[in-house]
């Protein structure tokens, strides 16, 4: 047994066990809050909204909700952080903001820039060394520990604007790799700081047969593309041939069950799937119980919480906040409700409306699953079909026609006085399933996965259209529009001037 290995394993399996002052999801949250009050109540934002009086208040949250509004990105850019990128310091968290992530997330046309402070790096760092302790809870071999973790992540090498840099968040927290990890770290210092994504998949494959990889951590679909590639050019059936000591996927930024079958495809043994929830606003949740599909909620690590019920009552078919929204926090919290998150954190945003929504599994316990997005949901008539709606019945799909659709999106199109969805399911070459029963299908499960989506396909939506997409075409719009790699994804909701552009680049051969 590997000396370096049984170590680390051990340590690992005694990190698991440690275990922090057993405080409840609200005293957790609650020290968190006058955390961050306490450290920015002297910064500009901090003085506006008086930060003082709610630390001096009998109850500090209820306070610093009065006193500070909903903030959505526009608001804190044109109000707040456009100082910060003028590198004016103490604006909404004390200091200067050294680098800024770049977020496009999945809706904006323009690259949003998101301030990352040192505490926030420390944050991250953190938090993904709490990711790798809970791989204790696993049955793996000491060797294990010795075998190399492939990140496919957005380019280390920053762009300089004056006194900041900018890039993908994953990019900046990946700059300071202690010395001591990079020997297990690939692609390696080089091909993590180019920027052109297709170089650094076609290098990653030439040097995948030199790599002993145990771990792999990114986004499905470009993880997917590399095994794909490294499987074509060695000619072999699973990545198990390249790597036969790959134990475990990391995987985050997209619902993985559209894409789990074509992974179990790449993978002749058994894999541990692993979930994260990172944003280029914080570390939100992990994974940290072996083969389960809910993360926990990370409630002591530089982020308050709130929670804002996702319906009428405070979204618009937009999904915008209306005015008069309410929000609660982890204390008051259901399970089996969809809620918009509010995130305060240790880069100065507050009460920061970051798009994604979540349904809590385990109150009592933070658990969570990711259910999509406030504006990525169709509500043309009052259907209500979410994101997660959507996912599920595309893996429903998949397994009934044993077809791969690893990639989709749906947009509502004006159809004779009425509307329509009309869907995109990626199919690769070999696939030639027929679009007309795939639409009544997809139809039909749709009924049943929401109530409201069966009363208006009886009324005002008039039908369900399905066109099969070779998958290639959905990479290469993301090529086309400078978003291949790293924490980019491909829209499910299609809506307006994107909407065309999809439809106009499919006409294009």
């Amino acid at each position: 047994m590997p000396l370096i290995g049984a170590l680390i394993k051990q340590g690992l399996k005694l990190g698991s066990r440690v275990r922090l002052r057993n405080l409840t999801p609200v005293r957790q949250q609650e020290k968190e809050l006058r955390r961050l009050l306490t450290k920015a109540q002297h910064t500009a934002f901090g003085r506006q909204y008086h930060f003082g009086k709610a630390l001096s208040s009998s109850n500090t949250t209820a306070t610093f909700q009065d006193c500070v509004p909903f903030h959505n990105y526009n608001s804190m850019h044109d109000q707040w952080w456009h100082r910060c990128l003028k590198e004016e310091t103490d604006v909404c968290w004390p200091g200067y903001v050294k680098y800024f992530a770049l977020s496009s997330g999945t809706s904006e046309a323009a690259s949003k820039h998101i301030p990352v402070t040192n505490d926030m790096i420390k944050a991250l760092k953190k938090a993904s060394i709490r990711q790798i302790l809970t791989l204790g809870k696993y049955d793996l071999p000491a060797e294990f520990f010795e075998k190399g973790i492939l990140w496919l992540g957005g380019s280390t090498d920053l762009k300089k604007h004056g006194g900041y840099y900018e890039g993908d968040v994953s990019g900046i927290s990946a700059r300071r790799v202690p010395i001591w990890f990079q020997r297990y770290y690939k692609p390696g210092k080089k091909l993590r700081s180019e920027k052109d994504w297709n170089l650094k998949l076609e290098e990653m494959t030439v040097q995948a047969k030199n790599w002993d990889i145990g771990i792999i951590t990114g986004i499905p679909s470009w993880v997917q593309l590399l095994f794909e590639k490294i499987m074509e050019r060695y000619n072999v059936k699973s990545i198990h041939e390249i790597w036969p000591n790959l134990r475990v996927y990391v995987h985050g930024g997209v619902a993985f069950e559209p894409y789990r079958k074509t992974f179990a495809r790449f993978f002749s043994q058994p894999i541990h799937f692993i979930e994260v929830y990172p944003a280029s606003e914080g570390f939100i949740a992990l994974q940290n119980e072996p083969d389960v599909r809910f993360m926990k909620l990370i409630l002591n690590n530089g982020i308050f919480y709130e929670f804002v019920p996702f319906n009428e009552q405070n979204f618009n078919e937009s999904g915008e906040l209306l005015p008069g929204a309410t929000a609660i926090t982890i204390g008051d919290v259901k399970e089996g409700v969809d809620y918009a998150i509010l995130l305060s954190t240790c880069a100065g945003a507050w009460r920061y409306l970051i798009g994604d929504t979540i349904r809590f599994v385990a109150a009592d316990r933070a658990e969570i699953v990711i259910t999509g997005r406030t504006k990525h949901f169709l509500s043309l008539v009052g259907e209500h079909l979410s994101v997660d709606n959507m996912n599920r019945a595309v893996d429903r799909l998949s397994e009934e026609f044993n077809v791969e659709f690893s990639e989709f999106c749906v947009a509502g199109i004006p159809v004779e006085g009425s509307f329509a969805h009309q869907w995109y399911l990626g199919v690769n070459h070999h696939a030639t399933p027929d679009a007309a029963k795939l639409a009544e299908r997809l139809d039909h499960i749709l009924h049943e996965l929401n109530d409201d989506y069966a009363v208006e396909r009886s009324a005002a939506l008039k039908d369900i259209r399905l066109e099969l997409v070779p998958v290639e075409r959905f990479y290469g719009f993301m090529t086309a529009k400078g978003k291949m790699g790293g924490q980019h994804k491909f829209p499910r909701v299609l809506k307006a001037a994107q909407l065309e552009e999809w439809q106009t680049f499919l006409r294009q051969q």
